[in-house]
């Protein structure tokens, strides 16, 4: 009687565990998940509706739980490289990087032929800095799997890290070849084109960002038509900004230029930038307005603006300085800083950009981007230089270090300005602090991550977007101690002109 039991039970599970699939094709994610928990009462060891739940909570963003879930499955089935590889992509999304690569091993031990594995592996180490790692991982997917575009584009992505960009154009060429309606494929190529200054394919493909998953969400559909450079004298623009602070500081340039063109311009930007940028020329700044923009006939995003002035590598509008600090401000500090170590170079100094958590790309590319205050002990050690932190929040540097550090009266990008102008030098990571440094026209070392931004040639240490900037670059990835040791020996140099 029991064996019957059993048998009805495991077709009742089966059932519930059908309607779930079923309901999960339809889109119907509440149901499905009520139909597998079902599944699971009557059969609370049925992998596959563990695993099918752990997809569900993944996508949901719940990854603990679905770590869980996951873990449940795999006691049940332990040789099942499935759920090995679905607790890699849990343990890469809450950043447990090197868990992840051993758990993605272990998959690969069982099923050696997973291409899905081999490109999430690859996305792993990527994260780490090992591109060249990545490389060979999305290579063996594209082999085991030639006509799927996500790992010619994840190929792409590598190349481009590294450098190669050319290289990284035609992988991401091929993936659009494959499967040509992908926007995240399209934005990686835009990205590729544009640090390879191609920027006439690059801009207009770099609309295409606001269909990823990760822009999605930020895009704003305003009632008035997009404006696209054309000469409407008298009419009204509203340019509104988009991701980060620099980004907004390198962009909003171009509102003077669209003012000059005639046209009424009201500027659209984050709280901290508001003081400072009302001091470009022939624009009206304003703070953040949410969904209801102000009255006006057209209406453009800060990182639209060089699509619609066709901006070449040639045309960058790189004249400098296009923001200023208060007068009063800079007076301010003037005397504030007046008895602090009188006689020696002031240099201000930026290690780490804002962490952004709530993006998991933009996450990793700080901690890239970003170092350790440790690394900048041999800088402090000039005796002839007075350091200021310019670095808002993060890691602080020991106390023995002798850094000044004032930020703590800089309450928005105004405050900051004022006192890089009474700065001899600014040296920055890749934050807003380095754009802003620019903007001023000061002069400006940027400290640059081997995986470059693709505003920064690798060729060069020098950028038209600001002829005050000297850009060191990093040798390697991860490689910081060699950049910090180029900019102590062009300190000392400073020091004994």
């Amino acid at each position: 009687m029991s064996s019957e039991l059993d048998h009805l039970l495991a077709d009742c599970a089966l059932a519930f565990y059908n309607l779930g699939n079923a309901c999960q094709e339809e889109g119907r994610t509440a149901e499905a998940v009520e139909a597998y928990q079902k599944a699971l009462e009557l059969k609370p060891s049925y992998a596959e509706a563990l695993n099918n739940l752990g997809n569900i909570v993944t996508a949901q963003g719940n990854f603990s739980a679905a770590l869980g879930f996951y873990e449940r499955a795999l006691v049940v089935n332990p040789n099942d490289s499935t759920y090995w590889g679905n607790i890699g992509a849990v343990q890469f999304m809450l950043g447990e990087f090197e868990r992840a690569i051993h758990t993605y091993h272990k998959a690969l031990e069982l099923n050696p032929h997973s291409a899905k594995v081999l490109s999430n592996l690859g996305n792993t180490v990527s994260a780490l800095g090992r591109f060249a790692e990545a490389k060979e991982y999305y290579e063996r997917a594209m082999a085991l799997e030639p006509t799927q575009p996500i790992y010619a584009t994840n190929l792409g992505s590598a190349l481009f890290r590294m450098g190669e960009f050319e290289q990284s154009i035609e992988a991401h060429r091929r993936a659009l070849h494959l499967q040509g309606d992908l926007p995240q494929i399209k934005l990686n190529l835009a990205l590729a084109l544009l640090a390879s200054g191609q920027f006439e394919e690059g801009w207009p493909l770099y609309e295409t960002r606001w269909q990823t998953d990760e822009l999605a969400h930020a895009y704003r559909d305003f009632p008035q038509p997009l404006w696209r450079g054309e000469t409407e004298k008298g009419r009204t623009l509203f340019i509104h900004f988009e991701q980060g602070l620099g980004d907004t500081l390198q962009f909003c340039r171009y509102a003077s230029l669209a003012a000059a063109k005639g046209m009424r311009v009201i500027l659209e930007v984050q709280e901290p930038l508001v003081r400072l940028l009302k001091t470009l020329e022939g624009v009206e700044v304003i703070g953040p307005v949410g969904d209801a923009p102000p009255t006006c006939d057209f209406h453009c995003s800060t990182m639209s603006l060089p699509l619609a002035f066709q901006t070449r590598l040639d045309t960058i509008p790189g004249h400098t300085p296009y923001l200023r600090a208060n007068p009063q401000d800079v007076q301010v500090w003037k005397e504030k800083l007046a008895p602090l170590a009188p006689g020696k170079m002031r240099v201000g100094i930026t290690w780490a950009g804002m962490s952004r958590r709530y993006a998991a790309e933009a996450a990793m590319t700080d901690r890239r981007r970003s170092m350790s205050p440790e690394l900048l002990e041999s800088l402090f050690k000039n005796n002839n230089i007075c350091f200021f932190s310019l670095q808002k929040d993060g890691e602080k540097v020991a106390d023995s270090f002798g850094l000044v550090d004032m930020m703590d009266e800089c309450h928005d990008f105004a405050d900051t300005a004022a006192l890089i102008e009474n700065l001899d030098l600014v040296i920055s990571v890749d934050t807003s602090v380095a754009h802003l440094a620019g903007a001023l026209g000061k002069p400006v070392w940027l400290m640059n991550r081997f995986d470059s931004c693709w505003r920064w040639s690798r060729d060069s240490e020098s950028t038209p977007w600001y002829p005050s900037m000297r850009i060191f670059h990093s040798p390697a990835p991860g490689d910081w101690q060699s950049v910090v040791t180029r900019v102590a020996n062009e300190l000392h140099k400073q020091i004994t002109i």
